[in-house]
This record gives structure tokens, C-alpha cells and sequence, in this order.
């Protein structure tokens, strides 16, 4: 029992030296140039995947494994992890540090929702549309954060004026008031609210005069302990959290700058291809955003059928009036709109230039002015506030994503010097008898899966440098497997773990493991096929995907499929 106990305790470092022996006989036998970059890649991917070290720690390892080699200098590594990407990320961070300090994010979010109304369906919808738009320009994981307090709180107070309705209902019945749910809601940053069930006894009249058994839904919230009222209660609470999670990964589809996978392909891509030209800001929005807005709505009628079914009739009946809980919901809304307050004022070129002029007039642009007290009690004006100063930025710049993408450029890097690419490239030639749709089905499919039991900035800069080699074996434009494969790379909707924003979403206790994959197994469904869809329609003649481009390196003695 004592050495399980030590190696449950040790299990990272048992993997770390076993992974690393383990495949020492790969460059201690073949003694290429190809073996020792294989060996450093396998030992990346392996605690990539485990993640038996932090992956910005991992991401340093090629530039200690690759000088070892022989494979690359010190100094030509070096340069790896620091590109025009980390430019460009400064910028987005910038901005996205402006928008949530001056609540702009909720200001959105609000309005969006106030626009679609209190219906269940509209309003889901609404919170889906505002939260995707969000996450076009922040992080999937802050979108989430800063998003879910808002719609845990409009969740509860459904719940709660559906109970008051019930109450008042039995009223001339039973002759008393059974205040059967009475919520406290404490919203406090990124943590789950705090909601406190209490039955009161009223004399004469017996706590089960208030209970209706056919509806009783006895389930707890696994985080609170509460029960819910009814399974409905259940079932938006449900429907609400993965609407949520799953809008802010589908809204960073649509920009280069909305997630770090699609940052690391740009790169990636304009490193391999610097003939191209073809990728930036402009040219992904444009391919992308049909396929997400696609995915939002059917996203949104899969769920909302999954917990709630789908009511069309329901749906658009006009001039309805509206109910006692839909006027409690659009209430709460209206008052958390009104508490922020007015609105306050204040060639060579890539789009990392673009980003870093706005990063660095956030630090400019004065926000508010400062002013003190004199000893003769006069206020004066001293100085003023920007909008963002350098402590915040510092603290929501993500170095370690920062660091991994830079690991990603040195194994790249390393991959093309010792001739490794271009060996996996020949391996993998023989896949040209396939039909393309079906190279592309699976790849699409594969990294789907990777994804969801790992991080998807590892699996992207993991696949990239295999990818490429393989289009060019084959005699395929490269962006015909690229493109499906890092759109694929953020459908990790499977699993809490999967990804941040199912995590955050998942500590609410409204959720079970098992809702989360029946809900991402339909999802995941959706966006492959949406992806494929878009990879034999609009977005072919966008880049001329069936014609082997002229700035792609030509392949030899490979045939066309």
C-alpha cells in the first residue's frame, strides 16, 4: 500500500523520467538529424497531452532539447518565441483588459438580452448572440466568466417568480402562503452564487400543502446542496450554462484574435507560406463567421430542444401577454442594465500593427481625471487615470499561452531544419489514393477528439507541422486541410475538463457530466458538419482550394489524387 502511495503521489515525475527513457533508444540508435527532433517531439507531445508539466514550461523544452541536437543554435531558437503573434496578442489583451474594466462586456451582454425579450427561447438566444459576440474580441475563458454571473442571476430570478406565481395561486386554496423558495443571490466575480433554500412553517397550515408531487424535481444543485423546484427549474438552469459555454468557444471562430488556436494557425501558416498573403484578419472573418453563425443556430435549437423541446407555435406567437415570471425576468435585467450607469466617454505592416497602435492607446487616453485634497481644503485636479494602466494589463496578459505558442514555433522550426517534415510528409503520401473529403473528414474528426482530453492550444501546434507536410505530400492546397483542422481544434465540447469555458460553467453544480456529453456529442456533430459543408461551398472559391497554389512547396514524383 506505501508504493502505490508514493507512486500516486510521485505519478508526474514517474512519467516525466519513464517517458524520457522510454523513447531514448529512438535518437541513441538511428543517430539522424530526423530521430533526435522525433524524440523531442514525441517527449513535448507526451506531457503536452498529460500535462505532467505546465505547458508553458513544456513549450521551453525545444529550446533546450534543439541546441542539445544540433539541430538549431541557441540564438536561432530563441528567435522562435517571440514573433509578430506575441504583437499582435499584446493589442488584443490591451483591449480586452478596457472592456471589462470599464464593464462594457456587461453593457452588451444586457442590451442584447433586453432587445430579444424574457421568452426562454428568445432569451437564450439572446445571451448565445451577445456572449459569441463577446468572445470574437476576448478570450472564450473571460467571456465566460464575466457572462455566467449575469445569466446565473436572471436563471434564479425565473425560477424564484415562478415559485411566487405557484404561491399566490394556492392562496385562495389552502387559506395560506407557503413561500416555498426564497433566493439569496450573491454574484461575486467567477465563483457560483450562493443560493439558500428555506421552508417556512406557517401556523395552521402543513408544509406539504405547498407540495405538487407530479412536479417535484428532487435533485440537488451538486455545489449548493438546494433542490430544485421543479425538473423544468433543472432544465433551464441546464440549458442556460452550456448555452454559455459553448457560444463563447463558437464566437472565437470568427477572428483571428477570438482564440489561441486561431492565432497559432495564422502564424504558423504565414511562417510556412510566407508567399501566401492569404491569411488575415479580413480574409478569416469572412470565411468564418458563416460557419459559426450556423453553428450558433443550431446549436441553440439542439439544446434548447435537448432540455426544454421546441415549442414553434410558442415560439412566435405575437402579441402574447406577457407572464408574471417573464415581467420578474425582464425586470431583473433592466435593473442590472441601469446600475452601470450612463455611458463615460473617453506594406510592412500586419495586423499585429494594427493592434499594438490600439494597445498603446488605451495607455494614452484619458479615462478620468485624479484629483486631491490641499491643506486648505480645496480640491484640485492633479493628473489623470488611462484607460487601462501597465499592473492591469500584467495581470490579464496570458504568458503561459505566450510561452506555449512560442514552444510551437521552435518545434515547427526544428521539424523543418532536421527533415523531419519533409520524411512524415513522404510517410503519409500513400493517404493521396483517399478522396479529399475523406482526408479531410478524418483529420477533422481526429483532432475533434484529441482536443477534448487536450488543451487546444498543444493539439494545434502539435498537428500544424504534420499537417502541412502531409497537403504538400498529396498535392493539396495546404488550407484545405488546415482550415477544417483548426476550426476543429475548438469543438472541445464534450467534457468539463475539455476546455476553460466548460469548466467555469460546470462549477455552477447545475450539471452533470453526462448532460455535458449527450449536449457536445450534438454540437461537435454540427460544427463538423458545418465546416465540411463550408469546405465544399463558399469557402473554395475564396482561396481557390482545388488548385495546388504556386506558393506551396512543389512536391516531386507525387501523384495527384
Amino acid at each position: 500500500m506505501k508504493l502505490l502511495t508514493y507512486v500516486l503521489i510521485y505519478r508526474r515525475l514517474l512519467l516525466i523520467v519513464s517517458t524520457l527513457l522510454i523513447l531514448l533508444p529512438l535518437p541513441i540508435i538511428l543517430h539522424t538529424k530526423e530521430a533526435e527532433c522525433a524524440y523531442t517531439l514525441f517527449v513535448v507531445a507526451m506531457f503536452w497531452f498529460t500535462e505532467a508539466l505546465p505547458l508553458s514550461v513544456t513549450a521551453l523544452l525545444p529550446g533546450l532539447m534543439f541546441p542539445m541536437f544540433g539541430i538549431m543554435t541557441s540564438k536561432e531558437v530563441a528567435s522562435a518565441y517571440f514573433k509578430d503573434f506575441h504583437l499582435l496578442l499584446i493589442g488584443v489583451i490591451c483591449l480586452a483588459t478596457s472592456i471589462e474594466k470599464w464593464n462594457l462586456h456587461k453593457r452588451i451582454a444586457l442590451r442584447m438580452v433586453m432587445m430579444v425579450g424574457v421568452n426562454p427561447a428568445w432569451l437564450t438566444l439572446g445571451f448565445m448572440s451577445s456572449t459569441a459576440f463577446l468572445s470574437m474580441w476576448l478570450s472564450n475563458t473571460s467571456t465566460a466568466a464575466m457572462v455566467m454571473p449575469i445569466v446565473e442571476a436572471v436563471a434564479q430570478q425565473i425560477i424564484k417568480a415562478e415559485a411566487e406565481v405557484e404561491a399566490t395561486q394556492m392562496t385562495p386554496i389552502s387559506g395560506c402562503t407557503n413561500h416555498g423558495l426564497e433566493i439569496d443571490e450573491c454574484v461575486n466575480g467567477h465563483e457560483t452564487n450562493e443560493k439558500k433554500e428555506k421552508t417556512r412553517s406557517i401556523p395552521g397550515c402543513s408544509n406539504d400543502t405547498g407540495k405538487i408531487p407530479n412536479k417535484m424535481h428532487l435533485e440537488k444543485n451538486s455545489v449548493t446542496g438546494t433542490k430544485y423546484r421543479t425538473k423544468k427549474d433543472h432544465m433551464i438552469c441546464k440549458l442556460m450554462c452550456l448555452c454559455i459555454a459553448y457560444s463563447s468557444t463558437i464566437g472565437g471562430l470568427t477572428t483571428i484574435t477570438g482564440t489561441s488556436t486561431n492565432l497559432i494557425f495564422a502564424e504558423h501558416f504565414n511562417m510556412r507560406y510566407p508567399d501566401c498573403r492569404c491569411i488575415n484578419f479580413g480574409s478569416w472573418f469572412l470565411f468564418s463567421f458563416p460557419a459559426a453563425l450556423i453553428i450558433l443556430l443550431l446549436s441553440w435549437i439542439w439544446l434548447h430542444w435537448l432540455f426544454l423541446g421546441f415549442n414553434f407555435k410558442e415560439m412566435f406567437k405575437c402579441g402574447k401577454t406577457k407572464t408574471v415570471k417573464e415581467k420578474a425576468c425582464a425586470a431583473v435585467i433592466k435593473q442590472e442594465y441601469k446600475n452601470l450607469g450612463p455611458i463615460r466617454y473617453p506594406g510592412f505592416a500586419t495586423d499585429s500593427t494594427a493592434a499594438l497602435i490600439v494597445g498603446l492607446l488605451f495607455f494614452l487616453i484619458p479615462a478620468k481625471i485624479l484629483t486631491k485634497t490641499t491643506s486648505t481644503g480645496e480640491i484640485v485636479a492633479f493628473d489623470y487615470s488611462p484607460l487601462i494602466t501597465w499592473k492591469e494589463f500584467q495581470s490579464f496578459m496570458p504568458w503561459d499561452i505566450a510561452i506555449l505558442v512560442g514552444g510551437g514555433f521552435a518545434l515547427a522550426d526544428g521539424c523543418e531544419e532536421s527533415g523531419l517534415s519533409k520524411w512524415i510528409g513522404n510517410k503519409l503520401s500513400p493517404l493521396g489514393s483517399l478522396p479529399l473529403w475523406l482526408i479531410v473528414l478524418i483529420s477533422s474528426l481526429m483532432v475533434t477528439s484529441l482536443t477534448e482530453v487536450a488543451s487546444n492550444p498543444a493539439t494545434i501546434t502539435l498537428l500544424l507541422p504534420i499537417l502541412s507536410p502531409l497537403a504538400e505530400a498529396i498535392h493539396v492546397n495546404p488550407l484545405y486541410i488546415l482550415i477544417p483542422t483548426t476550426l476543429c481544434t475548438s469543438f472541445a465540447f464534450l467534457l468539463p475538463v475539455a476546455n476553460p469555458p466548460n469548466a467555469i460553467v460546470f462549477s455552477y453544480g447545475h450539471l452533470k457530466v453526462t448532460d455535458m456529453v449527450k449536449a457536445g456529442l450534438g454540437v461537435n456533430i454540427i460544427g463538423v458538419a458545418v465546416v465540411m459543408l463550408g469546405m465544399s461551398t463558399w469557402i473554395v472559391p475564396m482561396f481557390d482550394l482545388y488548385t495546388y497554389p504556386s506558393w506551396a512547396p512543389p512536391i516531386s514524383n507525387v501523384s495527384v489524387p
